[in-house]
């Protein structure tokens, strides 16, 4: 007799759930509807897959609660395809300045929020992975995770070369959102380095 597959915690399955409503509520009147469908297919997959792959493959709440928390963001940042999102906006609406304008930016710079915030939220998910499932000690998992980031930033900033090749021009800015910085691809991956090796330090001296 086999065992049972283990069940998805309930904590989980909201987490999850949360993220499905998020990404319903991103297409309400949606400014850039041209590349929605792009910028959201990574957060559809993973709400489709997530429950299997779980399943066979689980994962601590706090490591989920990881990767939901970056999809959100994706999710946030897509809708408003990035370069646009409206932080200025918010921010002169609750205290009658903008950001831009206190900190003396040119550019939106939500999308290197995302990508700082994607080295950060992969440490506690991949060095469980790393540990639970190919037996790595601390420093094979930190490494791990370190392979991880500078492998998936590179990945994504040569598909979005592609796609400047075989989209029209303006879909592929509004995707892209270079914002006229010929340097944009290695600062990404630069912050998201940053921020995994800014976590791991933190974990370190615990």
């Amino acid at each position: 007799m086999t065992d049972a597959a283990p069940t998805t915690p309930p904590v989980q399955r909201r987490l999850l759930g949360a993220l499905l409503i998020l990404l319903l509520l991103a297409q309400i009147e949606q400014p850039y509807p041209e590349i929605a469908l792009l910028q959201h297919i990574p957060t559809m997959l993973l709400l489709v897959a997530a429950p299997a792959l779980l399943r066979r493959w689980p994962l601590s709440t706090p490591a989920l609660a990881c990767i939901v928390a970056f999809f959100a963001l994706h999710t946030l940042g897509g809708r408003y395809a990035y370069s646009s999102f409206p932080y200025d906006a918010w921010a002169r609406a609750l205290t009658g300045t903008s950001l831009s304008d206190a900190f003396g930016w040119t550019r939106n710079h939500y999308d290197r929020l995302v990508h700082f915030a994607f080295g950060a939220l992969s440490v506690i998910p991949v060095v469980e992975i790393a540990r639970r499932w190919g037996g790595l000690g601390s420093r094979g998992a930190a490494l791990t995770v370190l392979g991880w980031v500078l492998a998936i930033s590179s990945l994504y900033e040569i598909f979005e070369w592609l796609l400047t090749i075989v989209a029209a021009g303006e879909t592929a800015d509004r995707y892209n959102g270079q914002q006229g910085d010929i340097w944009d691809a290695q600062k990404d991956m630069a912050l998201a380095a940053l921020g995994a090796i800014l976590v791991l330090l933190v974990q370190r001296r615990r």
